[in-house]
């Protein structure tokens, strides 16, 4: 194992560090098309409400590895849509970055409903008060619902967040240069099976046990009394 290791040093370490990019950028994005949803989930406008509804139901149900696998092969090798300019690394650099956009609107239905149930903690009273000092929807929401809400699902979001670290490994079904894409070259490589996935099993661990231990902490630092 610590042979792997010291052969492969340079490989692992930038493979994880391509992991550690996708979650870090599709988290970013995921949350904010996630809070635009869960506004549209709460709306008092029917048309938008459905519209939100649609986009959870769609993407929380369809299988990650399809919606990456459509936004490389459909988007971009068949209808010749490109996040990328032309150049020696145009394929690698649009898969990378196609794999984001799978990534971070499947990540975001989980997001929203997350959002949501923090929304529904609010007392009605909250948003009675904004209401009566004239805030619209929007401002009520950005206002005084929201910031109650983050509060109230910090755990459950860091969960979510776990989540995509580890769904970050669907990107090698496009060819993307991270963990698991090496850890799959590794093992045709190498006759050694268990010690491969003991290295990329601790390195998972050793990116998700501080981000569950740190959302943990916020929870309790920001946890909203009731």
């Amino acid at each position: 194992m610590f042979d792997l290791i010291s052969r492969y040093d340079d490989q692992i370490l930038k493979a994880f560090w391509v992991t550690i990019q996708l979650t870090v950028v599709s988290g970013l994005a995921a949350l904010v098309i996630g809070t635009i949803v869960a506004g549209l989930r709460v709306s008092p406008v029917p048309v938008a409400r459905a519209v939100g509804t649609a986009y959870v139901t769609i993407f929380r149900n369809t299988p990650l590895t399809l919606i990456i696998v459509f936004c490389s092969l459909g988007l971009y090798t068949t209808m010749g849509w490109r996040l990328a300019p032309e150049g020696p690394n145009s394929v690698a650099q649009n898969n990378f970055r196609f794999a984001i956009v799978g990534l971070s609107i499947y990540t975001a239905a989980f997001v929203c409903e997350s959002l949501r149930s923090g929304i529904n903690t609010v007392p009605l009273g909250q948003s009675e008060a904004g209401r009566s000092l004239g805030f619209s929807f929007a401002q009520n929401l950005r206002l005084v619902v929201l910031p109650q809400a983050f509060r109230a699902v910090i755990a459950p979001l860091g969960s979510v967040f776990i989540a995509l670290t580890k769904n970050s490994t669907i990107a090698s079904a496009i060819g993307v240069a991270e963990a698991a894409h090496l850890m799959a070259g590794m093992v045709e490589s190498e006759a050694v099976p268990l010690a491969i996935g003991a290295i990329f099993a601790l390195g998972f661990v050793i990116l998700t046990l501080p981000m569950g231990l740190l959302f943990g902490w916020l929870a309790k630092r920001y946890e909203v009394a009731r």
